[in-house]
């Protein structure tokens, strides 16, 4: 029995490595494919663009969505290409008056299936 469970097992592990995911983080900057600034609460002035920067896994020749959402409705969106695996890239958004409070940037697969988000916290200077 043990011999048969043995090939299983490492299949299973082989399939769980290759499934899609992402890592993302939000800041100020992107710089030399590194983002700057990274943080979970922002103050900032208004028209200042926060990044959401992400590395994507087991996703190669496919499209994300990087969706941006203040508490819990999508407010704006970004579709980029992954051309490889893994591949790192990112979305901003112009936060202006009326945009302060609890925000999620996720990263959507082609299905619209969730590979990974981070939540953060915007204040609009006035």
């Amino acid at each position: 029995m043990r011999l048969f469970l043995a090939p299983l097992i490492a299949l299973t592990a082989l399939v769980a490595q290759d499934a899609p995911s992402a890592e993302v983080k939000v800041g100020t900057g992107v710089e030399k494919m590194a983002l700057q600034g990274e943080a979970t609460e922002f103050k900032v002035a208004a028209n200042t663009k926060i990044y959401a920067w992400t590395s994507v896994k087991g996703a190669a020749d496919s499209t994300i969505t990087v969706s941006f959402e203040k508490d819990g409705k999508q407010v704006s969106k970004q579709e980029l290409k992954v051309a490889r695996s893994p591949y790192r890239t990112w979305a901003f958004r112009t936060f202006r008056a009326g945009d302060a409070g609890k925000w999620t940037a996720k990263v959507l697969d082609a299905d619209g299936k969730a590979l990974g988000e981070a939540a953060f916290t915007v204040e609009v200077e006035k």
